[in-house]
């Protein structure tokens, strides 16, 4: 039997980021997520910086699998139906690599499963995401017809909305306008009716 998946390689962009305004007075910079992208055999094995300049510093770091699982379908569902489907990065703090240097964020994996990504938040780990382009997206959702097949389902009517019924089950509306109607009854009490239209229609 095989355990082979789909499974697709990306290399994650790190930024290192000035902090700017009052948060400076603590802190001077951050790491944040800046992009998630295809890998490429260019892109080497090992993490290498981009660019840098006074306010920041952007780093590649090559060579993440992204494998889609059959038993974790429901998690891609719950990412691909929202309104930005995307990639979740778990990165870390890594020690300076020697005297003089800083620590650095690594990421540690790439996810498209909410499952994972929740996994990971409960673990206290940190965890960013990103939007994934539509290739991605669709190579997502096309694996979700195949494994997680959602059924259509009729949308339910908020509780404030529901339609009320007799003891029959038959629908009924009630209204307090006033009612002109043929009939002896008083004024006093024509004006007090309450309406109450059933299925086979309107009660004098």
């Amino acid at each position: 039997m095989s355990t082979e998946h789909p499974a697709i390689d990306v290399a994650v962009i790190m930024r290192k980021e000035r902090i700017k305004g009052d948060m400076s007075r603590w802190q001077t910079w951050r790491w944040v997520l800046d992009d998630v992208v295809m890998h490429e055999t260019g892109f080497g094995e090992e993490p290498r910086m981009l660019y840098k300049d006074e306010d920041g510093e952007r780093w590649l770091h090559p060579r993440y699998r992204v494998e889609l699982f059959e038993d974790d379908a429901e998690g891609y569902q719950l990412n691909a139906s929202t309104v930005t489907p995307g990639w979740f990065v778990l990165w870390r703090m890594q020690d300076p690599a020697g005297p003089g240097e800083e620590p650095q964020a690594r990421p540690v994996a790439v996810s498209l499963s909410y499952h994972d990504a929740s996994r990971w938040l409960d673990a206290q780990e940190t965890v960013e995401q990103i939007a994934a382009p539509p290739v991605i997206v669709d190579w997502l959702k096309s694996f979700i017809e195949v494994f997680h097949p959602v059924e259509a389902k009729r949308a339910r009517r908020p509780q404030s909305f529901r339609l009320l019924a007799d003891r029959f089950g038959n629908p009924v509306s009630i209204s307090t306008e006033k009612k002109v109607a043929s009939g002896d009854a008083s004024a006093p009490e024509r004006q007090a009716r309450a309406v109450v239209a059933g299925a086979g229609g309107d009660r004098a």
